[in-house]
């Protein structure tokens, strides 16, 4: 059985315990993917202490040769892009075609996160004073801890990662120990590109390591991107240690579909909305706003296109839907169906476990539609995080907007519709921090802003040029140089 290990200080090393944890492939529970270190607080020490010794000569590393290191690390990721697509699938279940998706995130936004080093603008505006330069700019801040989810093993930490180190950080990673097999190479491929010894480390291990992380006191960051429920407890350490943190959680994404909509366009976006990645994405097209005129249509023919999604092992040719990530999902899958036809919902199709044989090893659930759901369901409301979709009847646009808003969550929202002017109001009106017309609710580019409102986030944006303001400070200047005590407001009106 292969043994991995722990990524600190430029070298490989096992947990400080000794201790270790085992992997395996959610398509086979009989495959066991590796023996990965199971690190706990003395070995996250090791790590922040690594990071925190390298930090002050990489801050002082001009920000375009930093640049020029993330460049490289494009490069990498591009020749190993099918290679680790591959590795990724076998973790954590979503075919390669998706899995390749993934790492393809990875290369934009290490090519994007090297362009930024050259544009990490400031601001130079007039003094009120006589001779007298009013500046800005960006400083890093110092540890950055890293602490993800698996079903984007590469994408995800690449959004925090690379901008992070870019901007003059040093980062202290944790993958989910549900794909830690990606975040080893993560650290081959930072290491090959030359990133030196200490700015980058990878912890393996579950999670009260995390904890470790978040409490450390010279941990001066805090990325996450995971469940609602652990991220704001990650806010409220953060809060009282007065770090800056940055949350990603839950969504529980709604696709409105008007009477006026191209239907045929409107269902190719559900099926890889709610049923990409198994489901398995805070993007997720979770709940399905169908106008009343298009509504038993619609579900039949979404019914008849979900019937045929083939669903099977990611790494085999023509699978469209793999497994979800665990036994413990699938048994979640299987509660909120029971809770959805309790509650009044119509099981449409799917609602359990797949009863092909050839897939009785892994962790597979059919592709699930329940309709008649109302916005007083459990189903319309909390997150599953799989193959479950929620399908409720909107009266008209104003109720389908009413309908889309009513949740705790504000990830991403969509609407199909031909009325220009509708759009525009429906982008105005849906609380949510992304918004699609004419597409489903994932397909987020690594240029642009990224994230949600309400029970979704904090307010920061991951992706694009936002990123850096997370992993910056602003440093305010007053160059004075007219040779006298000049004392602002109080001389000058």
């Amino acid at each position: 059985m292969e043994k991995f290990k722990n990524y600190i200080n430029g070298e490989w090393v096992d947990a400080v315990s000794g201790k270790t944890f085992l992997n395996y492939n959610p398509a086979n529970l009989k495959d066991i993917i590796g023996e990965f270190a199971l690190s706990d607080k003395a070995d996250v020490d090791n790590a922040v202490k690594a990071a925190k010794d390298a930090f002050e000569m990489w801050r002082l590393v001009p920000a375009p040769k930093r640049g020029d290191i993330m460049r490289k690390v494009g490069d990498i990721f591009t020749r190993r892009k099918v290679e680790l697509a591959r590795i990724m699938t076998r973790e954590m279940g979503k075919p390669t075609f998706e899995t390749e998706g993934d790492v393809q995130e990875a290369i934009d936004t290490a090519y994007y996160a090297a362009s930024e080093t050259r544009r990490l603008f400031g601001n130079t505006v007039p003094s009120e004073m006589n001779n007298k330069m009013n500046l800005s700019f960006r400083t890093p801040i110092g540890v950055v801890g890293v602490i993800t989810a698996w079903n984007f093993p590469i994408a995800v930490p690449s959004w925090k990662i690379l901008p992070a180190i870019a901007a003059g950080n040093t980062v202290v990673f944790k993958p989910s120990k549900d794909a830690p097999h990606s975040g080893v190479i993560f650290a081959e491929i930072m290491e090959e590109a030359g990133v030196p010894k200490g700015v980058f480390n990878v912890l393996l291990g579950k999670g009260s390591m995390g904890d470790h992380i978040v409490h450390h006191p010279d941990v001066r960051v805090v990325g996450f991107t995971g469940s609602t429920n652990i991220g704001c407890q990650i806010g409220e350490v953060c809060g009282r240690l007065n770090k800056r943190c940055s949350l990603e959680m839950g969504g529980k994404n709604a696709q409105i579909v008007m009477e006026d909509a191209n239907l045929e366009l409107a269902l190719e976006g559900v099926l890889w909305g709610a049923f990409g990645t198994t489901g398995q994405r805070c993007t997720a097209t979770s709940r399905l706003i169908l106008h009343k005129d298009i509504y038993d249509k619609f579900i039949d023919m979404l019914k008849k296109r979900a019937e045929k999604l083939v669903i099977g092992p990611g790494l085999e040719k023509g699978t469209e839907m793999g497994p979800v990530i665990h036994e413990q999902s699938l048994k979640n899958c299987e509660n909120y169906v029971k809770i959805a036809i309790e509650e009044g919902g119509r099981l449409v199709t799917g609602g359990k476990r797949c009863s092909n044989p050839a897939l009785a090893d892994g962790c597979f659930f059919e592709p699930t539609i329940i309709a008649d759901v109302t916005d007083k369901h459990t189903l319309f409301n909390e997150e599953v995080f799989g193959p479950v979709l929620a399908v409720a009847k909107a009266e008209s646009f104003e109720h389908a907007i009413a309908l889309q808003n009513h949740c705790e969550y504000g990830l991403s929202g969509s609407i199909y519709t031909k009325d220009v002017n509708r759009a525009w109001v429906a982008v105005r009106e849906i609380q949510t921090g992304i918004c699609y017309v004419n597409a489903p609710t994932i397909g987020a580019e690594a240029h642009m802003p990224f994230g949600g409102v309400k029970g979704t986030g904090n307010g920061h944006r991951e992706g694009g040029w936002t990123a850096f303001d997370i992993f910056t400070e602003w440093k305010t200047v007053y160059f004075d140089y007219s040779d006298s005590l000049q004392r602002a407001q109080i001389d000058n009106y």
